[in-house]
């Protein structure tokens, strides 16, 4: 193992550019040397509270430059980073805090609509008490007045910098361990992917949640690895983005298909396409598959042609991306990034496809797959052989080697780039008396690529309506997870086992 600490990333290009502009929110500028300066306040004030390497640190807050701070010194500390979606609920939040083991939690304030101190309030209570800081510039930031120099502790590259919880059909999210190297090598694989450089800095704009994985490693480590510009956006709104790109001269944009839509949707004889797209670099998608139409409208108006990738967050995230400067291969997810291998995989782990065009479950194996899921040994070991993560999505392979999706082999839905896993949903229904069974699927949406719809059984002679249950919903899940659509159907489709075949469901129903 090599001393490694993915706080270096900063480090570095402090030492070497301290006086660039590292992030910018509105009208709020910081250099790297400020932002380096308060990661240190941060990591201080951990280690006055006894946190140390093998400690693990929540972290609840919007794309804001407190989460970029925050994150860096809780990696300065030596202690793992535990990313929290801001749109949990109290109990959603208690899990996490229980289930990761976090002595520490920061969570941002937030607003009369998001209010994520809330949620932490209660979460924090629930689990039994972490150390909670809540992120108020009202009140005072928490790590004021600690010194703003600290010696970043040593860690070895393959200890743990990030837990990124994530879920499976059992319904219960997973934390997947990211070692300081699947990070960085994902945050350096910018070089390869999409030029990255020092000598020329990009100006990176962050819609995407930075506690998400593609937020995180593609734009926020990947801006901070080649000395790049940070742009934070909390809250993606289509016209906002692109006044946004034109005042930062924005050189690279990366988005989940339905922010692609929305830039498109939002264009008008107020923006100026050309100067906006003069600046334009890099335009990288995933999360799910890019319309064939969205793909060329973007090209036609912004001069510039988006790349597609895939990962998930258990392989930090990116395992495959189309090839800088060639021609894209439309609905392709491109090839394995350097250091990454992918193959296509029978049920049973054996019988590996290698004809042109034959489907099978995407395997992969590289610097950038997880060390496992946190306390879940069982788990780790269905998904983890040998180096390889099976992954659930079935795909093509064409003869020039580059990979197509075709399904996937989990129930997950993808509603606007956001990973909803049916189980936990229906658990949570099954908890309300009008229930006696449900399904819950994923349906076409023209700009979610999908929504969440419940089909349910209720019990005989209850008078609840679809409107109520969805609210009923609405109240205990986040904002992304809650189904929009709920059906009240006689009876479901089942095996003869007595499982649930969504699949009739969804092609009875959709």
């Amino acid at each position: 193992m090599t001393t490694y600490n993915l706080a270096q990333l900063l480090e570095r290009s402090a030492a070497r550019y301290p006086e660039r502009t590292a992030v910018v929110l509105g009208d709020t500028r910081l250099t790297y040397a400020q932002v380096d300066a308060a990661a240190n306040q941060v990591a201080n004030l951990l280690v006055s509270r006894g946190i140390g390497p093998g400690d693990k640190v929540a972290l609840s807050m919007p794309n804001l430059p407190y989460f970029t701070i925050v994150y860096f010194g809780i990696l300065k500390a030596g202690a793992a980073v535990v990313p929290l979606n801001v749109l949990l609920k109290g109990r959603e939040v208690a899990y996490h805090l229980q289930d990761s083991g976090a002595k520490v939690y920061f969570a941002f304030e937030g607003t009369a609509e998001l209010p994520i101190g809330d949620a932490a309030r209660a979460g924090a209570e629930q689990a039994g008490g972490p150390e909670l800081f809540v992120v108020d510039p009202a009140a005072g930031l928490p790590w004021a007045g600690q010194a703003a120099e600290f010696e970043t502790v040593g860690t070895d590259e393959d200890d743990t910098a990030v837990i990124l919880y994530t879920s499976g059909t059992t319904g219960q999210p997973k934390g997947a361990e990211l070692r300081h190297r699947n990070m960085r090598d994902n945050a350096l694989a910018g070089e390869t992917l999409f030029d990255a450089s020092e000598d020329r800095p990009d100006t990176y704009l962050c819609v995407l949640p930075l506690f998400h994985s593609f937020g995180q490693s593609v734009v926020q480590n990947g801006a901070f690895a080649f000395g790049g510009t940070l742009v934070l956006l909390p809250r993606f709104d289509a016209a906002a983005t692109l006044r946004l790109m034109l005042k930062e001269r924005v050189t690279f944009f990366a988005g989940v298909p339905t922010m692609y839509w929305g830039l498109l949707g939002a264009l008008d004889d107020s923006v100026d396409v050309g100067a906006l797209a003069a600046h334009l670099r890099v335009a990288a998608s995933g999360g799910s598959a890019l319309p064939r139409e969205v793909h060329r409208a973007f090209r036609e108006r912004f001069g510039v042609t988006i790349l597609e990738g895939y990962g998930l967050s258990e392989t930090s995230p990116v395992a495959s991306f189309s090839v800088f400067g060639q021609e894209p291969r439309v609905g392709s997810i491109g090839v394995p990034i350097p250091g990454v291998e992918m193959k296509l995989i029978d049920a049973d782990w054996s019988g590996t496809k290698g004809d042109a065009e034959a489907v099978g479950e995407i395997a992969i194996r590289g610097h950038n797959v997880m060390k496992g899921y946190h306390d879940r040994p069982e788990a780790t070991a269905e998904v983890l052989r040998d180096g390889w993560f099976r992954t659930g999505d079935l795909a093509r392979k064409d003869a020039d080697g580059y990979y197509y999706i075709v399904d996937r082999s989990k129930d997950m839905i993808i509603r606007g780039g956001f990973n909803v896993y049916p189980r936990e949903i229906e658990e949570l229904l099954m908890e309300h008396p009008a229930v006696s069974l449900v399904a819950v699927i994923g349906v076409p949406h023209p700009s979610h690529g999908e929504e969440i719809k419940a089909v349910v059984v209720k019990e005989a002679g209850d008078p609840t309506g679809e409107d109520e249950l969805i609210a009923w919903a609405r109240e205990r899940l986040a904002a992304y997870k809650y189904p929009r659509i709920v059906e009240f159907a006689e009876a479901l489709p089942l095996t003869a086992t007595g499982k649930i075949l969504k699949r009739e469901i969804g092609r009875a129903r959709a």
